[in-house]
């Protein structure tokens, strides 16, 4: 990796304290940028995760996707973590933090209104920044395109009534208008602009300028991500400095959770044998979380300034770190796989 990605993750600590420092001095201007939004999509943030998912895309090559399934193991893989084992133990760990350890720091309201926030985050498997944890892992581009692209369609129709079953409600109301507009602003559209662009440069033989322009738009892609993190970080710069201790007491399950769940699907891919380049992919879609719609429904169902709301925050809080630190780790460990 190159001297920026080396060290991406005092980049990410910088942009985390520049965006609640901007956020607290200039909250005119956050909620100028926060209003420009539709369905609770906001097009600023949207623009800078497309810039961050469009050279990624650029390296997907359609005619290797049918390849993918004569290696199924790591789709099954990242669909029996997202769905049959993250949601649940996302719940099992904010009923035992909030109805137990930390009921004696909370109110019932409070912990009921955090519990519903961290699964709201364990119901949404994550869409965009996975392609950033996959690029920097080096992993495939095809077979991280395929893995998500399944893991939205699924969210699509059990979105609704798993976050029902795990809130206990009756009538969830799920924003479809949120979920399929971020599923097109994040994945489709950058996916039909990087087929484009390879197409173009294909059908020219030039696949040498292609290449040039990937590394080109690089920094762009890491400059996207870093913005992205200013912006959600000083639209919430004021609840995040109002409530520091509940922010540190959502942060430890949230943490269980992500390096829980890693080390879970790891192990399992280790097991399966799948090459480096499908396993960790596999591993980071199956770790992170649609933070971008989980925020999204909580400030749909319970409001902007609900205990649900802030545990999403948290979770963005908790998650650009923590899986800085796993792409390291998998970075480190790419011994352990085969390397096709």
């Amino acid at each position: 990796m190159g001297l920026f990605e080396r060290y991406l993750s005092l980049w990410i600590g910088g942009a985390i304290v520049l965006g609640v420092l901007l956020g607290q001095s200039f909250p005119s201007l956050f909620q100028a940028l926060a209003a420009l939004q539709y369905a609770e999509v906001n097009f600023v943030v949207a623009a800078l995760i497309w810039a961050m998912i469009y050279p990624m895309m650029v390296q997907v090559d359609f005619s290797a996707l049918r390849q993918v399934g004569t290696r199924p193991q790591g789709l099954v893989l990242t669909l029996l973590v997202n769905w049959l084992i993250k949601p649940f133990t996302m719940a099992a760990l904010g009923y035992l933090f909030f109805r137990g350890l930390f009921a004696g720091f909370v109110t019932p309201e409070e912990g009921s209104a955090y519990i519903a926030g961290m699964i709201l985050l364990g119901v949404a498997p994550c869409t965009a920044m996975v392609f950033v944890w996959s690029q920097l892992t080096k992993g495939d581009p095809n077979y991280t395109l395929v893995q998500v692209s399944v893991n939205d369609l699924i969210m699509v129709f059990a979105f609704a009534p798993l976050t029902a079953l795990l809130l206990g409600l009756s009538d969830v109301v799920v924003p479809w208008e949120t979920l399929l507009l971020s599923v097109v602003l994040y994945v489709l559209l950058p996916l039909l602009a990087g087929a484009a662009t390879r197409q173009r440069f294909a059908k020219g033989g030039n696949l040498a300028g292609l290449g040039a322009l990937t590394t080109a738009l690089k920094p762009f892609s890491m400059l996207g991500l870093i913005l992205t993190v200013v912006l959600l970080f000083g639209f919430q710069a004021e609840t995040l400095l109002a409530k520091p201790l509940v922010i540190g007491l959502i942060a430890v399950p949230l943490l269980l959770q992500t390096y829980g769940i890693f080390a879970l699907a790891y192990f399992a891919a280790w097991k399966l044998k799948l090459p480096h380049a499908i396993a960790a992919p596999a591993c980071m879609i199956g770790t992170s979380n649609f933070f971008e719609l989980a925020v999204a429904v909580a400030i749909g169902l319970f409001g902007l300034n609900s205990g649900a709301a802030l545990a999403t925050v948290v979770g963005v809080l908790v998650e650009v770190p923590v899986m800085l630190s796993l792409v390291a780790f998998a970075n480190r460990t790419r011994g352990w796989f085969n390397a096709a």
